[in-house]
């Protein structure tokens, strides 16, 4: 099991299961959303995921149309995305108490990377989603159904 919160810990969460993967994503979103040249993101089941205290401090900004991204209103820690469409939630990171038990594997989204950051190690780098993780496609088809 990994436990989890947010700055102020009164937001806490568990994965109980594993962390499947762990992607730095430099899209324009998580560039602004985390204040910084990436985010970085644990991906979960979604059955595997739960929070253990202070969901009813849990607010959240729409983003996107498919994305909503929640946030502490006390400290404003960015939260884990959980979406109704996506059976994967996506944890930032640096929320993570203890060791994932996995590295980062990938960077996603470097078509739209800051200009000012340089990608120094060996990484795959996608320009969009990595082939295995379409999210945009599934999320279009879930639309249709």
């Amino acid at each position: 099991m990994i436990s989890g919160g947010c700055l102020c810990g009164e937001v806490r969460f568990e994965v109980r299961g594993s962390v499947s993967s762990i992607a730095s994503c430099h899209c324009s979103r998580c560039r602004k959303a985390y204040g910084a040249a990436f985010g970085t993101v644990a991906v979960v089941e979604g059955k595997d995921f739960v929070y253990t205290a202070g969901e009813a401090l849990i607010v959240s900004f729409q983003s996107s149309a498919r994305v909503n991204r929640p946030f502490c209103r006390r400290c404003g820690s960015r939260l884990p995305i959980r979406e109704e469409w996506d059976p994967l939630v996506g944890i930032p990171a640096g929320l993570l108490d203890g060791d994932p038990g996995t590295k980062p594997s990938s960077h996603i989204f470097v078509a739209s990377k800051a200009p000012w950051w340089d990608i120094t190690d060996s990484l795959p780098q996608h320009p969009e989603w990595a082939p295995s993780e379409d999210f945009d496609a599934r999320f279009e088809q879930l639309k249709k159904t």
